[in-house]
């Protein structure tokens, strides 16, 4: 990718960085109580991973080098 990215793509990459986590321990004891243990994957909607689902980020328009 190249060096200096524009302020438009660092965003739509640092919300795909969140979405790639679960969700914290503490929501589930929130969420549940503290008598039922299930995994904090359960929670998060939307599972992203950088190897099965890419971005789809469009390159912007680069000038020709002459």
């Amino acid at each position: 990718m190249a060096r200096y990215k524009s302020f438009s793509k660092k965003k739509k990459l640092i919300k795909a960085g969140r979405q790639t986590k679960w969700a914290p321990f503490w929501t589930s004891l929130k969420k549940y109580g503290k008598g039922k243990k299930i995994h904090p994957s359960r929670q998060t909607t939307y599972k992203r991973s950088w190897r099965r689902t890419k971005l789809k980020i469009k390159p912007f328009r680069i000038k020709k080098w002459r």
